[in-house]
């Protein structure tokens, strides 16, 4: 999907204020959004959500709306993917309006609003994904990334940490977790993470800077 983002930075600590978020989207949407290291038709589909997490009401929603959902869903990837942010959105809103628990749909909603800089909006979306579906890094590394544009660096390291325990090969958590403890200002666990990151991923560019700036 060619959500334009903006071109990477040597660093994120000299950036202006308004710069800084806008580096740091750039990491998880070049993945999510370009080459997709994140498969949205693998996850969620067939997920039910967790009765502890939310009780959905089956007297209001039919298979036939759940199908359909999946359905919509799908088109919205598709459309996605070829760069049809506005009717990628629209297909997300008309799964979400059938079933308000298909996760498909929530993501690719979040990381539409991401790319638009709508970081409140992205926030709301991944919670919900991650609150039907616990302990997948995809909604958490999208949350993470929405925190950071708002210059919300606790909730992001906190997010972060659960996304790496999710899936400790995840080079991008990793890198992003890097980020958020720099802006922090915890540059041992900085440079932690990005030492993680550039053992999974040698070319990680973000991670090597990463790694410099704080002292690795």
């Amino acid at each position: 999907m060619a959500v334009p983002v903006p071109p990477p930075s040597s660093g994120i600590s000299h950036l202006r204020p308004a710069a800084a978020p806008r580096f740091l989207l750039a990491i998880v949407l070049g993945l999510a959004l370009g080459g997709c290291s994140f498969d949205l038709g693998s996850w969620g589909a067939d997920e039910k959500p967790k009765p502890a997490t939310v009780e959905k009401p089956a007297s209001t929603i039919s298979a036939q709306n759940v199908s359909d959902a999946k359905d919509h869903a799908t088109r919205g990837q598709v459309l996605a993917r070829s760069g049809k942010t506005d009717e990628a959105l629209a297909e997300y809103d008309s799964a979400l309006a059938l079933d308000p628990y298909n996760i498909q749909a929530l993501y690719g909603r979040g990381l539409i609003y991401q790319g638009q800089n709508q970081h409140q909006q992205a926030v709301e979306d991944f919670t919900a994904a991650n609150g039907l579906s616990p302990q997948r890094v995809e909604p958490l590394l999208g949350r993470a990334t929405s925190y950071l544009a708002l210059d919300k660096a606790k909730e992001a390291a906190a997010d972060l940490d659960e996304a790496v325990q999710a899936d400790p090969n995840s080079a991008q958590a990793w890198t992003t977790r890097g980020q958020a403890y720099e802006r922090l200002g915890d540059k041992a666990k900085a440079a932690a993470s990005y030492s993680r990151s550039i053992a999974l991923r040698p070319k990680d560019e973000a991670a090597r800077s990463g790694l410099a700036r704080t002292g690795g």
